[in-house]
């Protein structure tokens, strides 16, 4: 037999493969922590367990700087995607660059479960499995995201730092299918649609993580000496911003949050001209 590209060769390969394994192949446990601990064989601390374990529809997380978050994203991506046919999980970041490396962790994570669905596509930026489900990955402009529809799970990394038209689009998206939307980020300020959620948002389980939350042997060597060494060369802002996750104002700014409030009132009365 002759095939017209290596594509269509490896699919048939992946295809016979599956055959082959039959009943050896492993199942895929329904619960995303099982999946992550026995499958994957993660070591999960307190916060990531209690992420993967919610089947909240709507979810934040306000995280320091690698504190796991994306991985976790990436973890329950590919577990929806192994777990429910047909579904949809698109992953939305500020560009495209960060949108590349999320899904850079739900394509490793796959060939570590030795790919156990084989893959239809599977490119750079997107996934389709022999389910019927596909995992892809857009930079978050409003423009580029209009296309996706009865989306399973939407995942928005860095969103702290997508503009507001974005989040306004991506809302619909979820209406029909009643899909889930996951916006993990550390701080950048405070304004936008991310800072509006966590502080004034209803109906979302928000999860915050500092560095005060994580194992001692998190960083290397130790996270006392890491956080040591950032302290001399980061400014005092900047290390609560990205490691203690406090909505600084950003240096662009010239009045505080906190001045502008305490000289704007919604308490008035309109003129009449």
């Amino acid at each position: 037999m002759q095939y017209a590209s290596k594509e269509s060769l490896y699919k048939d390969a992946r295809r016979v493969l599956q055959v082959v394994r039959g009943w050896n192949t492993p199942q895929v446990p329904k619960n995303a922590v099982d999946f992550a601990e026995k499958t994957l064989g993660l070591t999960l601390i307190d916060w990531q367990r209690d992420f993967l374990a919610s089947d909240h529809p709507r979810r934040l997380l306000l995280c320091c700087r690698q504190s796991g978050k994306s991985t976790m994203a990436a973890v329950e991506a590919l577990h929806v995607a192994l777990t429910e046919p047909n579904s949809l999980v698109v992953i939305l970041a500020p560009s495209e660059k960060q949108a590349k490396e999320t899904f850079g962790k739900v394509a490793a994570f796959y060939r570590r479960v030795g790919e156990i669905l084989p893959a239809e596509s599977y490119r750079k930026t997107g996934l389709q499995l022999s389910n019927g489900s596909r995992i892809e990955t857009s930079a978050g402009t409003e423009k580029t995201t209009r296309g996706f529809s009865s989306v399973r799970l939407l995942i928005v990394d860095e969103a702290s730092r997508i503009d507001d038209d974005l989040y306004f689009a991506i809302r619909p998206m979820l209406a029909v299918s009643g899909g889930t939307l996951v916006m993990l980020s550390t701080p950048f300020g405070r304004r936008g649609v991310f800072y509006e959620e966590w502080t004034e948002g209803k109906g979302w389980q928000k999860f915050k993580v500092t560095v005060d939350d994580l194992p001692d042997d998190w960083y290397l060597p130790s996270k006392a000496e890491y956080l040591a060494e950032e302290r001399e060369t980061l400014p005092n802002r900047i290390i609560r911003q990205e490691y203690y996750c406090y909505f600084v104002e950003t240096d662009e700014q010239v009045f505080s949050e906190e001045l502008i409030a305490s000289i704007t009132s919604d308490d008035y009365e309109p003129w009449n001209y």
